[in-house]
């Protein structure tokens, strides 16, 4: 008797999200889920994805049957003031239904705060300094509660910074949005979407229901680091520097809760247990295949 097929259920089919979804789908899977607009689901449809308008206001009763028929589980919806909206809504079918082979829970490294730019393993406290970063450890710890009390094979992965095609500090140059912010000592942590899917799509192959990873690539860099070469590759000069000081003085709320937090992040978990080779490993080859892609 031959295998079940493969179904992947995505609350939220957002970039990582989707991007994962068409990698299985090239392997023969079967994908749906959720998204938040009627355009965005026009065009997961044009995609063979069908996808279901998902928020607050619009609780879906078709989810209880997606979910019976799903063999893996996705959630990248954030959660807001009222907590996670999927676990509001679908926690107990999640609990309940049974049969999954693997649910994963898309989290941010945000949760572990600032470390002076110390480095952090899965291991560390988590130290969210931001609303925003205390909310998603909340509910990264209610998703993580699903595998003891319920046996839902959890797996979360924090990501850090996501940058890819349409994404990155390229499109930042291009726009004409791009600053090149000098804070010495700071740096950012961040990951390709493909390399995402590729650390996704290997904890599915090796499933270890409770595991937590850090998703992100080998080197930690300023920002200004790669908006200066993303004007390098694109053939333009490179903004001024601006001391952050100053910098700071016209962020939004959201901007400055980014650059409060600075910390290294070790990636070492994703490689060791999952065998994962990243294809890119660091900004500088990430930037450079977006750019000869035609992105």
């Amino acid at each position: 008797m031959s295998e079940p097929a493969n179904r992947l259920f995505c609350f939220g089919l957002g970039y990582s999200a989707h991007r994962l979804a068409r990698a299985l789908m090239a392997e023969g899977w079967t994908v749906g889920g959720t998204c938040g607009t009627a355009e965005k689901q026009v065009e997961l449809a044009r995609h063979g994805i069908d996808a279901f308008m998902f928020d607050r206001d619009h609780r879906l009763g078709f989810a209880e049957a997606a979910l019976a028929a799903a063999t893996h589980v996705l959630s990248s919806v954030p959660p807001d003031g009222g907590g996670d909206p999927v676990l509001d809504a679908y926690g107990a079918g999640l609990a309940t239904t049974g049969g999954f082979h693997w649910v994963g829970y898309l989290s941010s490294t945000g949760v572990y705060g600032d470390t002076g730019g110390a480095s952090v393993d899965e291991t560390a406290p988590l130290a969210p300094t931001s609303e925003r970063a205390r909310r998603r450890a909340d509910a990264e710890s209610a998703w993580r509660d699903l595998w003891p009390s319920h046996g839902v094979p959890v797996h979360v992965f924090r990501l850090a910074g996501i940058y890819g095609p349409g994404r990155s500090a390229l499109d930042q140059v291009r726009a004409g949005t791009a600053r090149r912010i000098d804070r010495p000592g700071h740096a950012f942590s961040r990951v390709h979407v493909d390399d995402i899917s590729a650390v996704l799509r290997a904890s599915i192959a090796h499933p270890d229901p409770g595991a937590v990873y850090n998703v992100c690539d080998d080197e930690p860099a300023p920002a200004a680091d790669v908006v200066t070469l993303a004007c390098e590759l694109l053939g333009v000069e490179a903004p001024p520097s601006v001391p952050f000081e100053d910098a700071a003085a016209d962020m939004s709320p959201m901007a400055l809760s980014f650059w409060h937090d600075n910390r290294r992040v070790d990636n070492r978990r994703i490689k060791e247990e999952l065998g994962v080779s990243l294809r890119y490993p660091d900004y500088r080859t990430g930037l450079g295949a977006i750019l000869a892609e035609g992105g």
